[in-house]
Protein backbone atom coordinates (compact mmCIF):
# COMPACT_ATOMS: atom_id res chain seq x y z
CA UNK A 1 0.00 0.00 0.00
CA UNK A 2 1.55 2.94 -0.93
CA UNK A 3 1.46 6.80 1.08
CA UNK A 4 -0.16 9.60 0.07
CA UNK A 5 1.94 12.76 0.95
CA UNK A 6 2.35 12.52 4.35
CA UNK A 7 -0.33 10.48 5.08
CA UNK A 8 0.62 6.66 6.30
CA UNK A 9 -1.43 3.36 5.82
CA UNK A 10 -2.01 2.50 9.25
CA UNK A 11 -3.60 -1.22 8.74
CA UNK A 12 -4.81 -1.87 12.29
CA UNK A 13 -6.12 1.85 12.91
CA UNK A 14 -8.49 0.97 9.53
CA UNK A 15 -9.57 -2.48 10.93
CA UNK A 16 -10.91 -0.58 13.80
CA UNK A 17 -12.76 2.33 11.85
CA UNK A 18 -13.96 -0.59 9.92
CA UNK A 19 -15.29 -1.92 13.09
CA UNK A 20 -16.98 1.23 14.39
CA UNK A 21 -18.00 1.97 10.88
CA UNK A 22 -20.28 -1.30 10.94
CA UNK A 23 -21.26 -1.44 14.66
CA UNK A 24 -19.40 -4.52 15.32
CA UNK A 25 -17.08 -5.32 18.45
CA UNK A 26 -13.07 -3.76 17.34
CA UNK A 27 -10.78 -6.42 17.84
CA UNK A 28 -9.41 -7.86 20.84
CA UNK A 29 -11.91 -6.63 23.06
CA UNK A 30 -14.44 -8.67 25.63
CA UNK A 31 -16.27 -5.08 27.04
CA UNK A 32 -15.52 -3.17 29.67
CA UNK A 33 -15.32 -6.17 32.66
CA UNK A 34 -13.10 -8.41 30.90
CA UNK A 35 -10.03 -9.83 32.85
CA UNK A 36 -7.05 -8.60 31.27
CA UNK A 37 -5.37 -11.69 29.90
CA UNK A 38 -2.88 -11.96 26.64
CA UNK A 39 -5.90 -12.56 24.24
CA UNK A 40 -8.74 -10.43 26.16
CA UNK A 41 -7.71 -6.50 26.47
CA UNK A 42 -10.35 -3.70 26.86
CA UNK A 43 -12.74 -2.30 25.08
CA UNK A 44 -10.80 0.57 23.74
CA UNK A 45 -9.48 -2.24 21.03
CA UNK A 46 -5.30 -2.40 21.18
CA UNK A 47 -4.21 0.06 23.91
CA UNK A 48 -3.46 -2.16 26.06
CA UNK A 49 -0.97 -3.91 24.46
CA UNK A 50 1.51 -2.45 26.57
CA UNK A 51 -0.32 -5.18 28.96
CA UNK A 52 0.86 -8.16 26.13
CA UNK A 53 4.13 -6.82 25.68
CA UNK A 54 4.92 -6.77 29.50
CA UNK A 55 3.43 -10.29 29.74
CA UNK A 56 5.86 -11.29 26.85
CA UNK A 57 8.93 -9.49 28.68
CA UNK A 58 8.60 -10.92 31.50
CA UNK A 59 7.87 -14.88 30.30
CA UNK A 60 11.38 -13.66 28.13
CA UNK A 61 12.66 -13.05 31.57
CA UNK A 62 11.45 -16.18 33.24
CA UNK A 63 12.57 -18.19 30.01
CA UNK A 64 16.09 -16.86 30.61
CA UNK A 65 16.33 -17.18 34.14
CA UNK A 66 14.86 -20.86 34.48
CA UNK A 67 15.05 -22.46 30.94
CA UNK A 68 19.04 -21.17 30.44
CA UNK A 69 20.68 -19.85 33.03
CA UNK A 70 19.93 -22.01 36.10
CA UNK A 71 20.77 -25.27 33.80
CA UNK A 72 23.41 -23.81 32.41
CA UNK A 73 24.98 -23.05 36.43
CA UNK A 74 23.80 -26.40 37.93
CA UNK A 75 21.76 -23.91 39.95
CA UNK A 76 18.66 -26.37 39.81
CA UNK A 77 18.30 -30.20 40.18
CA UNK A 78 18.04 -31.89 37.04
CA UNK A 79 14.47 -33.27 37.84
CA UNK A 80 11.99 -32.61 40.74
CA UNK A 81 10.26 -36.40 40.05
CA UNK A 82 6.82 -36.86 40.84
CA UNK A 83 4.42 -39.41 40.11
CA UNK A 84 2.16 -38.99 37.43
CA UNK A 85 -0.42 -39.10 40.28
CA UNK A 86 1.31 -36.54 42.31
CA UNK A 87 1.80 -34.28 39.51
CA UNK A 88 -1.45 -33.83 38.30
CA UNK A 89 -2.94 -32.73 41.74
CA UNK A 90 0.31 -30.67 42.21
CA UNK A 91 0.44 -28.68 39.02
CA UNK A 92 -3.34 -27.13 37.65
CA UNK A 93 -3.93 -28.10 34.39
CA UNK A 94 -7.54 -28.00 33.95
CA UNK A 95 -9.01 -26.23 31.20
CA UNK A 96 -11.72 -23.64 31.59
CA UNK A 97 -14.48 -21.37 30.25
CA UNK A 98 -13.05 -18.43 31.75
CA UNK A 99 -9.15 -16.55 30.47
CA UNK A 100 -6.82 -16.45 33.26
CA UNK A 101 -4.51 -13.00 34.59
CA UNK A 102 -1.37 -12.30 33.23
CA UNK A 103 0.03 -13.22 36.41
CA UNK A 104 -1.56 -16.10 36.83
CA UNK A 105 -0.17 -17.43 33.27
CA UNK A 106 3.38 -16.11 34.66
CA UNK A 107 2.84 -18.72 37.65
CA UNK A 108 1.76 -21.70 35.42
CA UNK A 109 4.92 -20.91 33.31
CA UNK A 110 6.70 -21.43 36.60
CA UNK A 111 5.31 -24.69 37.57
CA UNK A 112 6.00 -26.05 33.90
CA UNK A 113 9.53 -24.96 34.27
CA UNK A 114 9.97 -26.16 38.25
CA UNK A 115 8.78 -29.61 37.08
CA UNK A 116 10.18 -30.18 33.60
CA UNK A 117 13.85 -31.88 32.64
CA UNK A 118 16.50 -29.40 32.62
CA UNK A 119 18.13 -31.22 29.80
CA UNK A 120 20.92 -27.68 29.45
CA UNK A 121 21.91 -29.21 32.96
CA UNK A 122 25.66 -30.56 33.31
CA UNK A 123 24.28 -33.77 34.97
CA UNK A 124 21.94 -34.85 32.11
CA UNK A 125 23.38 -37.65 30.16
CA UNK A 126 20.35 -39.73 29.39
CA UNK A 127 19.09 -38.48 26.27
CA UNK A 128 21.21 -38.64 22.53
CA UNK A 129 20.89 -34.93 22.86
CA UNK A 130 21.82 -32.25 25.75
CA UNK A 131 22.61 -29.54 26.61
CA UNK A 132 21.86 -25.45 25.35
CA UNK A 133 23.30 -23.51 22.76
CA UNK A 134 23.01 -19.89 22.88
CA UNK A 135 22.30 -19.29 19.47
CA UNK A 136 20.21 -22.37 18.79
CA UNK A 137 17.70 -20.92 21.13
CA UNK A 138 18.26 -17.39 19.72
CA UNK A 139 17.09 -19.06 16.56
CA UNK A 140 14.36 -21.27 17.82
CA UNK A 141 12.70 -17.91 19.63
CA UNK A 142 13.40 -16.22 15.84
CA UNK A 143 11.79 -19.19 14.62
CA UNK A 144 8.43 -19.22 16.49
CA UNK A 145 8.48 -15.36 16.31
CA UNK A 146 8.18 -15.63 12.61
CA UNK A 147 5.98 -18.49 12.38
CA UNK A 148 6.61 -19.34 9.19
CA UNK A 149 5.56 -22.53 7.53
CA UNK A 150 8.24 -23.60 4.91
CA UNK A 151 6.57 -25.21 2.08
CA UNK A 152 6.61 -22.26 -0.63
CA UNK A 153 9.24 -19.43 -1.42
CA UNK A 154 6.26 -16.89 -1.12
CA UNK A 155 5.85 -17.40 2.57
CA UNK A 156 9.43 -18.39 3.69
CA UNK A 157 11.98 -16.69 1.41
CA UNK A 158 14.56 -16.22 3.35
CA UNK A 159 14.31 -19.36 5.07
CA UNK A 160 14.00 -21.33 1.92
CA UNK A 161 17.47 -20.04 0.94
CA UNK A 162 18.69 -20.63 4.28
CA UNK A 163 17.57 -24.86 4.21
CA UNK A 164 19.54 -25.10 1.09
CA UNK A 165 22.33 -23.46 1.90
CA UNK A 166 22.62 -25.27 4.86
CA UNK A 167 21.82 -28.87 2.73
CA UNK A 168 24.31 -28.16 0.51
CA UNK A 169 27.03 -27.65 3.23
CA UNK A 170 25.73 -30.85 4.63
CA UNK A 171 26.21 -32.66 0.85
CA UNK A 172 29.23 -31.41 1.38
CA UNK A 173 30.60 -32.71 4.60
CA UNK A 174 29.11 -36.10 3.31
CA UNK A 175 31.19 -36.41 -0.05
CA UNK A 176 28.08 -36.03 -2.05
CA UNK A 177 29.40 -33.83 -5.31
CA UNK A 178 25.27 -33.01 -5.86
CA UNK A 179 22.15 -34.33 -4.66
CA UNK A 180 18.75 -33.05 -2.61
CA UNK A 181 17.33 -33.45 0.93
CA UNK A 182 15.18 -31.82 3.62
CA UNK A 183 14.56 -30.82 6.89
CA UNK A 184 12.42 -33.45 8.60
CA UNK A 185 10.48 -33.89 12.25
CA UNK A 186 13.31 -36.48 13.09
CA UNK A 187 15.52 -39.32 12.38
CA UNK A 188 12.88 -41.70 12.46
CA UNK A 189 11.05 -39.67 9.62
CA UNK A 190 14.41 -39.23 7.70
CA UNK A 191 14.61 -43.43 7.68
CA UNK A 192 11.31 -43.40 6.11
CA UNK A 193 12.29 -41.11 3.04
CA UNK A 194 15.17 -43.33 2.37
CA UNK A 195 13.15 -46.31 2.53
CA UNK A 196 10.68 -45.16 0.59
CA UNK A 197 12.87 -43.40 -2.26
CA UNK A 198 14.55 -46.62 -2.15
CA UNK A 199 11.11 -47.99 -3.17
CA UNK A 200 10.13 -45.72 -5.89
CA UNK A 201 13.74 -45.97 -7.33
CA UNK A 202 13.33 -49.66 -7.57
CA UNK A 203 9.89 -49.28 -9.48
CA UNK A 204 7.97 -46.20 -10.25
CA UNK A 205 4.69 -48.34 -10.10
CA UNK A 206 4.77 -48.65 -5.88
CA UNK A 207 4.19 -44.95 -5.76
CA UNK A 208 0.52 -44.78 -7.52
CA UNK A 209 -0.47 -48.39 -7.37
CA UNK A 210 1.32 -49.94 -4.15
CA UNK A 211 2.89 -53.27 -3.30
CA UNK A 212 0.12 -55.16 -4.23
CA UNK A 213 0.78 -58.27 -6.23
CA UNK A 214 4.35 -57.38 -5.36
CA UNK A 215 7.02 -59.72 -4.40
CA UNK A 216 7.87 -59.11 -0.51
CA UNK A 217 10.46 -56.35 -0.71
CA UNK A 218 13.00 -56.56 2.08
CA UNK A 219 15.26 -53.98 4.26
CA UNK A 220 18.36 -55.46 5.73
CA UNK A 221 19.82 -53.66 8.94
CA UNK A 222 21.78 -54.25 11.88
CA UNK A 223 20.49 -56.45 14.89
CA UNK A 224 21.95 -52.88 16.70
CA UNK A 225 20.01 -50.63 14.16
CA UNK A 226 17.33 -48.15 15.81
CA UNK A 227 13.98 -49.34 15.91
CA UNK A 228 12.26 -46.45 13.26
CA UNK A 229 13.64 -49.37 10.59
CA UNK A 230 10.86 -52.03 11.64
CA UNK A 231 8.69 -48.69 12.37
CA UNK A 232 9.25 -47.84 8.96
CA UNK A 233 8.25 -50.66 7.61
CA UNK A 234 5.56 -51.38 9.06
CA UNK A 235 4.12 -47.73 8.55
CA UNK A 236 5.27 -47.88 4.83
CA UNK A 237 3.27 -51.22 4.06
CA UNK A 238 6.35 -53.79 3.98
CA UNK A 239 6.11 -55.19 6.46
CA UNK A 240 8.45 -55.89 10.25
CA UNK A 241 8.66 -59.45 8.87
CA UNK A 242 10.56 -58.53 5.96
CA UNK A 243 13.16 -56.62 8.16
CA UNK A 244 16.36 -58.64 8.51
CA UNK A 245 18.30 -58.19 11.13
CA UNK A 246 21.96 -58.62 10.25
CA UNK A 247 24.88 -60.18 12.49
CA UNK A 248 27.24 -57.83 14.14
CA UNK A 249 30.45 -58.26 15.58
CA UNK A 250 31.55 -58.16 19.31
CA UNK A 251 31.59 -54.17 18.90
CA UNK A 252 28.11 -53.90 17.65
CA UNK A 253 29.56 -53.25 14.08
CA UNK A 254 27.72 -54.91 10.81
CA UNK A 255 29.80 -57.55 9.53
CA UNK A 256 29.76 -57.18 5.94
CA UNK A 257 29.66 -61.10 5.53
CA UNK A 258 26.64 -61.70 7.01
CA UNK A 259 25.15 -59.64 5.33
CA UNK A 260 26.05 -60.95 1.75
CA UNK A 261 24.72 -64.18 3.22
CA UNK A 262 21.30 -62.56 3.88
CA UNK A 263 21.11 -61.23 1.05
CA UNK A 264 21.28 -64.10 -1.00
CA UNK A 265 19.26 -65.89 1.72
CA UNK A 266 16.46 -63.30 0.69
CA UNK A 267 16.92 -64.28 -3.44
CA UNK A 268 16.38 -67.75 -2.63
CA UNK A 269 13.10 -67.15 -0.85
CA UNK A 270 12.50 -65.07 -4.14
CA UNK A 271 11.99 -61.70 -2.20
CA UNK A 272 13.58 -58.47 -3.71
CA UNK A 273 16.47 -56.84 -1.57
CA UNK A 274 14.97 -53.22 -1.32
CA UNK A 275 17.93 -51.13 0.95
CA UNK A 276 20.68 -51.97 3.05
CA UNK A 277 20.40 -49.72 6.19
CA UNK A 278 24.04 -49.22 7.84
CA UNK A 279 24.16 -47.19 11.23
CA UNK A 280 27.03 -44.48 12.20
CA UNK A 281 26.56 -44.41 15.72
CA UNK A 282 23.88 -46.74 17.26
CA UNK A 283 21.78 -45.70 20.01
CA UNK A 284 22.78 -48.02 22.83
CA UNK A 285 27.04 -48.81 21.77
CA UNK A 286 27.53 -46.45 19.52
CA UNK A 287 29.03 -48.72 16.94
CA UNK A 288 29.76 -47.22 13.49
CA UNK A 289 29.50 -49.85 10.80
CA UNK A 290 31.90 -51.01 7.86
CA UNK A 291 30.32 -48.33 5.66
CA UNK A 292 32.83 -49.13 2.94
CA UNK A 293 32.43 -52.86 2.75
CA UNK A 294 28.83 -52.78 3.33
CA UNK A 295 29.12 -50.55 -0.05
CA UNK A 296 30.99 -53.19 -1.78
CA UNK A 297 27.76 -55.35 -1.00
CA UNK A 298 25.08 -52.98 -1.65
CA UNK A 299 27.22 -52.47 -5.16
CA UNK A 300 27.35 -56.08 -6.03
CA UNK A 301 23.85 -56.86 -5.73
CA UNK A 302 22.14 -53.16 -7.21
CA UNK A 303 20.85 -52.60 -3.52
CA UNK A 304 20.19 -48.83 -2.37
CA UNK A 305 22.51 -48.25 1.07
CA UNK A 306 20.54 -45.98 3.13
CA UNK A 307 23.04 -44.79 6.24
CA UNK A 308 21.26 -43.91 9.50
CA UNK A 309 23.92 -41.61 11.15
CA UNK A 310 21.01 -39.71 13.11
CA UNK A 311 23.40 -39.30 16.05
CA UNK A 312 26.93 -40.61 14.86
CA UNK A 313 26.80 -37.96 11.95
CA UNK A 314 28.60 -35.42 14.04
CA UNK A 315 31.74 -36.68 13.65
CA UNK A 316 32.02 -35.36 10.21
CA UNK A 317 32.65 -32.31 11.18
CA UNK A 318 36.04 -34.03 12.47
CA UNK A 319 39.01 -33.93 11.06
CA UNK A 320 39.97 -36.43 13.88
CA UNK A 321 37.15 -38.82 13.92
CA UNK A 322 35.24 -38.20 10.53
CA UNK A 323 37.27 -41.74 9.71
CA UNK A 324 34.26 -43.57 11.38
CA UNK A 325 32.40 -42.90 8.34
CA UNK A 326 34.36 -43.40 5.38
CA UNK A 327 32.50 -44.67 2.69
CA UNK A 328 29.89 -42.49 3.40
CA UNK A 329 30.21 -40.91 0.06
CA UNK A 330 29.61 -44.27 -1.94
CA UNK A 331 25.95 -44.76 -0.35
CA UNK A 332 22.46 -43.31 -2.09
CA UNK A 333 21.21 -41.71 1.31
CA UNK A 334 21.37 -40.53 4.55
CA UNK A 335 19.92 -39.45 7.92
CA UNK A 336 21.45 -37.19 9.94
CA UNK A 337 19.96 -35.25 13.01
CA UNK A 338 21.79 -31.37 13.82
CA UNK A 339 19.68 -31.70 17.09
CA UNK A 340 21.65 -34.41 18.88
CA UNK A 341 25.89 -34.71 18.68
CA UNK A 342 25.71 -30.96 16.99
CA UNK A 343 23.77 -29.45 19.55
CA UNK A 344 21.20 -27.82 17.52
CA UNK A 345 17.63 -27.25 19.47
CA UNK A 346 14.93 -29.92 18.61
CA UNK A 347 13.91 -30.66 16.28
CA UNK A 348 16.69 -30.52 13.55
CA UNK A 349 17.03 -33.49 11.25
CA UNK A 350 17.60 -33.94 7.72
CA UNK A 351 17.40 -36.68 4.91
CA UNK A 352 20.58 -36.40 2.34
CA UNK A 353 20.06 -37.72 -1.09
CA UNK A 354 22.97 -38.47 -3.18
CA UNK A 355 22.70 -37.21 -6.90
CA UNK A 356 19.46 -38.44 -8.19
CA UNK A 357 18.52 -34.71 -8.18
CA UNK A 358 15.03 -34.79 -9.46
CA UNK A 359 14.20 -37.91 -7.13
CA UNK A 360 12.49 -36.59 -4.17
CA UNK A 361 10.24 -34.63 -6.65
CA UNK A 362 8.89 -37.24 -8.57
CA UNK A 363 8.58 -40.05 -5.94
CA UNK A 364 7.07 -37.95 -3.17
CA UNK A 365 5.04 -34.83 -5.26
CA UNK A 366 1.13 -34.53 -5.32
CA UNK A 367 1.35 -31.60 -7.21
CA UNK A 368 -1.60 -29.57 -5.35
CA UNK A 369 -2.37 -26.67 -7.15
CA UNK A 370 -3.84 -24.56 -4.63
CA UNK A 371 -0.13 -24.57 -3.33
CA UNK A 372 2.74 -25.47 -5.80
CA UNK A 373 0.81 -23.33 -9.07
CA UNK A 374 3.76 -23.74 -11.95
CA UNK A 375 2.63 -20.65 -13.58
CA UNK A 376 3.72 -18.04 -10.58
CA UNK A 377 5.49 -15.40 -11.53
CA UNK A 378 8.89 -16.54 -9.42
CA UNK A 379 11.11 -19.13 -10.19
CA UNK A 380 8.91 -22.44 -8.86
CA UNK A 381 11.54 -24.82 -8.70
CA UNK A 382 12.07 -23.28 -5.15
CA UNK A 383 8.96 -24.13 -3.91
CA UNK A 384 10.02 -26.99 -2.08
CA UNK A 385 7.43 -28.28 -0.31
CA UNK A 386 5.81 -30.40 -2.59
CA UNK A 387 8.98 -33.20 -2.13
CA UNK A 388 8.16 -33.49 1.92
CA UNK A 389 6.08 -35.65 3.54
CA UNK A 390 4.42 -33.00 5.46
CA UNK A 391 2.83 -29.81 4.41
CA UNK A 392 2.88 -27.49 7.31
CA UNK A 393 6.59 -27.79 8.13
CA UNK A 394 8.51 -25.48 10.88
CA UNK A 395 11.31 -24.05 10.07
CA UNK A 396 14.43 -25.86 11.53
CA UNK A 397 17.30 -24.80 8.57
CA UNK A 398 17.81 -21.35 10.84
CA UNK A 399 18.69 -22.84 13.89
CA UNK A 400 21.58 -24.37 12.55
CA UNK A 401 22.47 -22.08 10.47
CA UNK A 402 22.83 -19.24 12.86
CA UNK A 403 24.74 -21.83 15.30
CA UNK A 404 27.27 -22.26 11.84
CA UNK A 405 27.91 -18.90 11.53
CA UNK A 406 28.60 -18.14 15.09
CA UNK A 407 30.62 -20.49 15.57
CA UNK A 408 32.01 -21.29 11.92
CA UNK A 409 33.44 -24.83 11.22
CA UNK A 410 36.68 -24.75 13.28
CA UNK A 411 33.63 -23.62 16.80
CA UNK A 412 31.83 -26.97 15.58
CA UNK A 413 34.67 -28.85 14.97
CA UNK A 414 36.00 -28.25 18.36
CA UNK A 415 32.74 -28.88 20.00
CA UNK A 416 32.53 -31.97 18.28
CA UNK A 417 36.34 -33.07 19.66
CA UNK A 418 35.32 -32.21 22.85
CA UNK A 419 32.60 -34.36 23.34
CA UNK A 420 34.83 -37.27 21.46
CA UNK A 421 37.63 -36.33 24.27
CA UNK A 422 35.60 -36.35 27.24
CA UNK A 423 34.01 -39.71 26.55
CA UNK A 424 37.57 -41.23 26.45
CA UNK A 425 38.49 -39.41 29.33
CA UNK A 426 35.55 -40.57 31.43
CA UNK A 427 36.37 -43.96 29.89
CA UNK A 428 39.84 -43.99 31.62
CA UNK A 429 37.54 -42.87 35.06
CA UNK A 430 35.88 -46.21 34.90
CA UNK A 431 39.15 -47.97 34.02
CA UNK A 432 40.69 -46.82 37.17
CA UNK A 433 37.96 -46.95 39.31
CA UNK A 434 36.83 -49.54 41.82
CA UNK A 435 33.64 -50.58 41.50
CA UNK A 436 33.56 -50.08 37.66
CA UNK A 437 33.97 -51.58 34.82
CA UNK A 438 33.74 -50.28 30.74
CA UNK A 439 31.29 -52.92 28.70
CA UNK A 440 33.37 -52.61 25.85
CA UNK A 441 36.04 -49.18 24.51
CA UNK A 442 33.92 -46.34 23.24
CA UNK A 443 33.91 -45.52 19.39
CA UNK A 444 30.98 -42.48 19.42
CA UNK A 445 30.51 -40.43 22.63
CA UNK A 446 28.60 -43.35 24.41
CA UNK A 447 30.06 -44.94 27.24
CA UNK A 448 28.58 -48.80 29.14
CA UNK A 449 29.49 -49.31 31.75
CA UNK A 450 28.46 -51.36 35.35
CA UNK A 451 28.76 -50.26 38.21
CA UNK A 452 29.71 -52.91 41.67
CA UNK A 453 28.31 -52.67 44.81
CA UNK A 454 30.26 -53.99 47.83
CA UNK A 455 27.70 -57.12 47.70
CA UNK A 456 29.05 -57.89 44.42
CA UNK A 457 32.63 -57.16 43.83
CA UNK A 458 34.53 -60.31 45.36
CA UNK A 459 31.95 -63.10 44.07
CA UNK A 460 32.94 -65.34 41.17
CA UNK A 461 30.92 -64.89 38.06
CA UNK A 462 28.38 -66.78 37.59
CA UNK A 463 25.05 -66.75 35.60
CA UNK A 464 23.66 -65.83 39.26
CA UNK A 465 26.14 -63.32 39.90
CA UNK A 466 25.12 -61.79 36.33
CA UNK A 467 21.14 -61.99 37.31
CA UNK A 468 21.74 -59.92 40.76
CA UNK A 469 24.03 -57.29 38.59
CA UNK A 470 21.03 -56.80 36.62
CA UNK A 471 18.83 -55.24 39.32
CA UNK A 472 21.33 -52.72 40.21
CA UNK A 473 21.28 -50.15 37.45
CA UNK A 474 17.68 -49.69 38.09
CA UNK A 475 17.98 -49.86 41.80
CA UNK A 476 20.40 -47.00 41.54
CA UNK A 477 18.87 -45.11 38.17
CA UNK A 478 15.37 -44.13 40.88
CA UNK A 479 17.73 -42.89 43.82
CA UNK A 480 19.20 -40.51 40.65
CA UNK A 481 16.04 -39.29 40.11
CA UNK A 482 14.44 -38.70 43.23
CA UNK A 483 17.17 -36.73 44.41
CA UNK A 484 17.39 -35.29 41.42
CA UNK A 485 21.09 -35.05 40.97
CA UNK A 486 21.58 -36.54 37.59
CA UNK A 487 19.96 -38.39 34.42
CA UNK A 488 21.89 -41.19 32.99
CA UNK A 489 19.79 -44.30 30.75
CA UNK A 490 20.77 -48.03 31.71
CA UNK A 491 19.41 -51.14 29.74
CA UNK A 492 20.57 -54.68 28.69
CA UNK A 493 21.94 -55.38 24.90
CA UNK A 494 22.18 -58.88 23.47
CA UNK A 495 23.73 -60.78 26.20
CA UNK A 496 24.69 -57.63 28.74
CA UNK A 497 22.66 -57.61 31.44
CA UNK A 498 21.44 -54.20 32.35
CA UNK A 499 24.58 -51.26 32.35
CA UNK A 500 24.78 -47.75 32.42
CA UNK A 501 24.47 -45.75 29.39
CA UNK A 502 26.26 -41.77 29.56
CA UNK A 503 25.98 -39.96 26.64
CA UNK A 504 28.01 -37.10 25.48
CA UNK A 505 26.27 -34.66 23.38
CA UNK A 506 26.84 -31.54 25.68
CA UNK A 507 29.64 -29.20 24.60
CA UNK A 508 29.74 -27.64 28.48
CA UNK A 509 30.24 -30.87 29.83
CA UNK A 510 33.86 -30.81 32.04
CA UNK A 511 35.94 -33.02 33.86
CA UNK A 512 35.10 -31.78 37.26
CA UNK A 513 30.95 -32.45 35.96
CA UNK A 514 31.89 -36.32 35.09
CA UNK A 515 33.71 -37.01 37.93
CA UNK A 516 30.50 -36.34 40.07
CA UNK A 517 29.12 -38.74 37.61
CA UNK A 518 31.02 -41.55 39.67
CA UNK A 519 31.39 -40.18 43.00
CA UNK A 520 27.12 -39.92 42.73
CA UNK A 521 27.03 -43.19 41.60
CA UNK A 522 29.51 -45.12 44.00
CA UNK A 523 27.19 -43.07 46.87
CA UNK A 524 23.93 -44.47 45.62
CA UNK A 525 24.80 -47.69 44.81
CA UNK A 526 27.69 -49.13 47.26
CA UNK A 527 25.57 -50.44 49.79
CA UNK A 528 22.89 -52.16 47.62
CA UNK A 529 22.01 -55.94 48.35
CA UNK A 530 20.86 -57.71 45.62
Amino acid sequence: MQQNGSTEYKPEAKVLKMAAANGTAAPHTNGGNAKMTGILVGEQGNCNRSEEVRFLQECFNLMITEGYVKPLDGDCKVINFKHPKDLKQAMDLEIRDEPETHDQLLELCRDVFANSVKVGHPQFYNQLFAGQDTYGLAGSWMTECINESQYTYEVAPVFTLMEQEVMKKLRELCGYTKGDGIFCPGGSTANMYGINLARYQLNNDYKIKGTFGSKPLVIFASDQSHYSVLKGAAFLGIGTENVIKVKTDSSGRMLPSSLEEEILAAKARDTIPLVVVGTSGTTVLGAYDPLDKIADVCEKYGIWFHIDAAWGGGALLSKKYRHYLNGIERSDSMTWCQHKMMGVQLQCSAFLLNGKDDLMARGMSAKAKYLFQQDKFYDVSYDTGDKSLQCGRKVDAFKLWLMWRAKGNRGFEAEIDHKFAISRYFADLVKEREGFELVMEPQCTNVGFWYFPLCLRNEERTPEFWQRLHKVAPQIKQGMVQSGTMLIGYQPNGSFVNFFRIIFANARVTRESVGFVLDEIDRLGRDIQV
